[in-house]
Parts: structure tokens; sequence; C-alpha cells
């Protein structure tokens, strides 16, 4: 394995940790709401993601960068302290943008999995990966969003505006 992939495991280990903290403030912030519904299962299948990562990182002998990953979850903090329009409330805006980021994680987490599998050659060096699954996974959890996405970016910029 060169450090070049392992540089690229740590920093897309980074990234899964933001994006899975994203995901739960977001299910958190909509409980009760089909929205909410749809991120449970959303969020879940982002923490699963992220176990598997790391299992694949276990089993290439690469361990993660404590500092990337703590860096990761405390810019998705910061984040949160932006201003969405709204001081004291929860804006349209707030939620296209969680939607928003969701979905282009989830697009990467597609191009993640394509080059590790294909680009990496982990296809063959880790065969009890089911790659194609973890595509088909990030395709599902990309579908069951887009719908709200879509709705959130309606309120959020409304035509007659």
């Amino acid at each position: 394995m060169t450090d070049f992939l392992a540089i690229y495991l740590r920093d897309q280990q980074a990234l899964a940790v933001g994006v899975r903290a994203l995901a739960a403030r977001a299910r958190d912030g909509n409980k009760g709401t089909e929205l909410g519904a749809a991120l449970t299962g959303t969020a879940d299948a982002m923490a699963q993601d992220v176990r598997t990562y790391e299992g694949i990182m276990r089993a290439l002998g690469v361990r993660a960068n404590p500092a990337k990953v703590l860096l990761a979850a405390a810019g998705e903090r910061l984040g949160r302290l932006k201003r969405n329009g709204r001081w004291l409330s929860y804006s349209p805006l707030s939620r296209f943008l969680e939607l928003e980021m969701l979905a282009m994680g989830i697009e990467s987490k597609k191009i993640l999995w394509h080059t590790l599998g294909e680009l990496a050659g982990l296809r063959e060096r880790l065969p009890g990966t089911d790659f194609d699954e973890l595509l088909t996974r990030a395709a599902r959890q990309r579908q069951t969003l887009e719908p709200f996405r879509r709705e959130a970016g309606a309120r959020a910029f409304p035509a007659d505006a």
C-alpha cells in the first residue's frame, strides 16, 4: 500500500465522521416528522458506512489520524454557528443546507467506494467487502433524501419571492 492511499483513507475518514455527525444533528432536529424518519434511516446507514470504512482501514493496517477526525467533528459543530437568516429559530435555509451537505456527502461516498474498489484495487484485496452493495446503499440514501432536499430548496428559495 502506498503512503498516498493511507493519506487518502485518513482524509476520507475525517470527512465521513463529519457527515455522520451532520446526519445525526439533522435527524435530531427533525424528530417526529417524515423527514426525521428518513434521516433516521440515513443516519443509521451512514454510521454503518463509517464502521465499514474503519474496518477497511484496519484490514489495510492504516491507523486513524485522531487530529483529522477531531478537526472534522469540530468543523461540523462550528458550522452550526453560522447565520442562516434567523437568530433564534431553525430557518428554511438551515434545513436546505443540511440536506444539501448530506447529499454532497453521499455523492462523495459513492465516489469513495468506487475509488477504493476500482482505482485502489481493494475489490480484489478485500473480497469480504461488497463494494457494489456499498454503492447501492449510497444510491438509496441519496434517493431517500432527494425529495426532501428539493422541497426544502423550494421553501428556502420561493419562486415568487
